[in-house]
């Protein structure tokens, strides 16, 4: 989960995209569309480190790769921050116990 500092800093980036590109429901939509962006990145960071692609050879580190899941993270903590009712760290800790609860892991 992230901490109190790291939500401040969500919160920070939603109010920001909130300023610049208002928080109407395309706004939302695209929001979590991002999240499809972000995750063809890491999949493009991942075929460049393993070299998949004969014509590029290999393009990326797993720095790299590191890099893009830390942005698919920000970027669905803050669509998560625009649509939920109530705290998300809430929805996140939830979310967590009921994935560690099905296949046995204690936090």
């Amino acid at each position: 989960m992230l901490n109190p500092d790291q939500w401040k800093t969500i919160y920070g980036l939603v109010g920001w995209l909130d300023r610049e590109n208002g928080c109407s429901q395309q706004e939302i939509c695209l929001r979590l569309l991002k999240l499809s962006e972000e995750a063809g990145e890491v999949a493009q960071a991942w075929i460049g480190t393993v070299g998949q692609n004969p014509r590029k050879g290999t393009t990326h580190t797993r720095a790299d790769v590191c890099e893009e899941l830390c942005d698919v993270i920000v970027t669905a903590a803050v669509a998560l921050v625009s649509i939920a009712d109530g705290n998300p760290d809430d929805f996140l800790a939830a979310k967590l116990d009921k994935i560690a609860a099905r296949v046995g892991v204690t936090g």
